[in-house]
C-alpha cells in the first residue's frame, strides 16, 4: 500500500497543529516568530512545550486557544478548524487571574454559568462547582476571596475554574512558575491526580525540565527563535502513577532528563552577549559619623 493510501486510512488526530507560521508586523518589517510548527496530539495526552525564552511556546498556545490566528497553516480540533476562543479549550495562566471581589466558589461559578446556563439547573451547577473545587482540594476554602488564600491555593482555584468548563483541551502557560518549590510539587501531584481521573488532553508550557519529565507523555522541544519550530519530540514512557521520590533514582527518568538538558544547553545553547568591558562600579564606603 502506498503512502497516500495509508494517509487516507489513518484517522485524523484529536488535535492537529498543522504547519504553522506566525509573522508579527514590526516597524522594520515582518518578524517570523514560528516557522512550520507541526504537531499531532492524541486525546488524553499530556504534552509539555519546553525551550528557551523567546522560542514561541506561548505563541503556539495562543494559536491553539484561538487568541492568535496563524499567518500560515492552522489548528484542527476533532477535525474542526480553530479560529477563535471557545469553552472546549480552557487556559490556565501563570497569574491565576481570579476576580478579587468574588469568592473561590463564585469565581468558578462565573465560568460554569457562561458554559452551562442553558443545560444545568441551579442545583446541578452547585454540585458541579463543588465537585471541581474538591478535585483540586479547595472545597474547604470555597467561600474565601483571593486575598484570604495563598498563591498556590489561588492557582488551584484557577485550575478548578478551567476544569469546570469541561474543556476538551486544557492549555497551561507555566501555571506553577510563580510558586515556591514545595507548593509547586504539591500542585504537580494534584495535576497528575486530575489527569488520571479525567483523562484530559493537556498542553503545558514549562521551563522546568524535571516538571516536564514527571508530568508528560511527550516533551516537545522548541528551537530558538526567530523562526522557531519543533526541534525534537521525546516520548516519556514512564509508568503511571508516578512518584517523584521513586523516579529520582530511576535510570530511564534520568536518561530522559539528560536528553532534554542536552537539547537545551548543547544543541540549542543560547549565549548571552555580555561585554568584556563591563566592570562593576567602584563602591566607596561611607565613613561612620565618628570617623574623620
Amino acid at each position: 500500500m502506498n503512502s497516500s493510501a495509508l494517509e487516507k486510512n489513518t484517522p485524523p488526530a484529536f488535535l492537529n497543529i498543522s504547519q504553522i507560521d506566525m509573522v508579527f508586523p514590526t516597524d522594520t518589517g515582518g518578524f517570523t516568530a514560528l516557522k512550520g510548527v507541526d504537531l499531532k496530539i492524541d486525546k488524553g495526552e499530556f504534552i509539555s512545550l519546553i525551550g528557551h525564552s523567546g522560542c514561541g511556546k506561548s505563541t503556539v498556545l495562543n494559536i491553539v486557544a484561538g487568541l492568535y490566528q496563524a499567518t500560515k497553516g492552522g489548528v484542527l480540533l476533532q477535525n474542526k478548524e480553530v479560529n477563535e476562543p471557545g469553552p472546549e479549550r480552557a487556559v490556565v495562566f501563570q497569574n491565576h487571574s481570579l476576580l478579587p471581589w468574588l469568592t473561590s466558589y463564585q469565581n468558578v461559578e462565573l465560568a460554569v454559568r457562561q458554559v452551562f446556563k442553558k443545560t444545568m439547573s441551579k442545583g446541578e451547577m452547585k454540585e458541579w462547582i463543588e465537585y471541581n473545587l474538591k478535585l483540586v482540594h479547595m472545597d474547604h476554602a470555597m467561600h474565601k476571596r483571593p486575598d484570604e488564600i495563598s498563591g498556590g491555593m489561588k492557582q488551584r482555584v484557577g485550575i478548578a475554574r478551567a476544569l469546570a468548563m469541561q474543556p476538551e483541551v486544557l492549555l497551561m502557560d507555566e501555571p506553577f512558575g510563580a510558586l515556591d518549590a514545595l507548593t509547586r510539587a504539591h500542585m504537580q501531584d494534584s495535576l497528575m491526580e486530575i489527569q488520571n481521573e479525567l483523562n484530559n488532553t493537556v498542553i503545558m508550557i514549562t521551563h522546568d525540565v524535571d516538571e516536564a519529565v514527571l508530568l508528560s507523555d511527550r516533551i516537545v522541544m522548541m528551537t530558538n527563535g526567530p523562526e522557531a519550530t519543533v526541534g525534537e519530540i521525546l516520548d516519556v514512557k514512564l509508568e503511571r502513577p508516578r512518584s517523584r521520590l521513586s523516579l529520582a533514582k530511576d535510570i530511564e527518568y534520568n536518561r530522559l532528563r539528560s536528553e532534554v538538558l542536552t537539547f537545551l544547553y548543547e544543541k540549542q545553547r543560547k549565549v548571552e552577549n555580555i561585554s568584556s568591558k563591563t566592570v562593576a562600579p567602584k563602591v566607596i564606603p561611607r565613613k561612620r559619623a565618628n570617623e574623620k
